[in-house]
């Protein structure tokens, strides 16, 4: 059983910064990849990006902006979030699950979710 706490949401302006945080309990945290999903009001949950063991993957709309990494000694995976967009507006998930995937169902457990908005 792993449960999953999200943080450091908020409000920024457009071309701001923000670093979320997801807390782990459980021992078996660094077995699991961590993945950060969003959705947006009216909108599907969609991916925004996933660690593995051999790197990380990014969704098209935030490579370049969004760096997500982890500390298995902390039981901690964070995402940088640079360059933030009005479209970045969203609740942020993190999640663990199934090694590198893109899909919301193959995440076994999900935090509660945190809100990110962009004003622009």
């Amino acid at each position: 059983q792993v449960q999953l706490v999200e943080s450091g949401g908020g409000l920024v302006q457009a071309g701001g910064s923000l670093r979320l945080s997801c807390a782990a309990s459980g021992r078996t945290f660094s077995s699991y990849a961590m993945g950060w999903f969003r959705q947006a009001p009216g909108k599907e949950r969609e991916f925004v990006a996933v660690i593995t063991w051999t790197g990380a993957r990014y969704a098209d709309s935030v490579q370049g902006r969004f760096t997500i990494s982890r500390d298995n000694a902390k039981n901690t995976v964070y995402l940088q979030m640079n360059s933030l967009k009005p479209e970045d507006t969203a609740v942020y998930y993190c999640a663990a699950g199934r090694p590198g995937s893109t899909w919301d169902y193959d995440y076994t457990y999900w935090g509660q979710g945190t809100q990110v908005t962009v004003s622009s």
